[in-house]
């Protein structure tokens, strides 16, 4: 399980600094970037593990997300750039595109279904997993953006 935790950790702080990259956030940040990245993507990864928390993937997203959207805030006044260029690159890899993916194709499914029991079952697949990526991405952007109102003084300085 280690050697897994470590895997999830370096992975995302790769694919979040590939998300930097390509938002265009000042070199200074790409550290942090992968760093809390690796830091939110761990503790979702723990939280969700059946021997520790066993929380479903919402619940656990959204205290990652949580996380997340603090240590953004507070390494802001580090790097002098504001907490957002660190907050969205470092969610992007929890984003869940397993869920967006069988949802379109659930979508896709249904409207290629012969029968209503084919409909049926592939409505409920376009559904649930829709509505769980949804879900998910909702409590991302909303549990990551508390810190930023909450530590106004530090989000709101962080370039000066």
């Amino acid at each position: 399980m280690l050697f897994e935790f470590f895997k999830d950790a370096i992975l995302a702080a790769i694919a979040a600094i590939g998300f930097g990259a390509i938002s265009r956030i000042p070199r200074r940040a790409y550290l942090f970037c992968g760093l809390i990245a690796a830091i939110g993507h761990s503790l979702r990864f723990l939280l969700m593990n059946p021997d520790l928390g066993h929380l479903h993937i919402l619940l656990a997203t959204a205290i990652a997300s949580l996380l997340i959207g603090t240590l953004a805030v507070f390494a802001s006044p580090l790097a002098k750039t504001p907490a957002e260029a660190y907050l969205f690159p470092s969610l992007l890899p929890m984003i869940p595109g397993i869920y967006a993916y069988k949802s379109f194709g659930g979508m896709v499914m249904c409207l290629l279904g012969e029968s209503k029991s084919q409909f049926d079952y592939y409505f409920y697949q376009f559904a649930e997993n829709g509505l769980i990526c949804v879900a998910i991405i909702m409590a991302m952007v909303t549990c990551a953006t508390i810190p930023i109102f909450t530590f106004k003084t530090t989000a709101f300085t962080a370039t000066r």
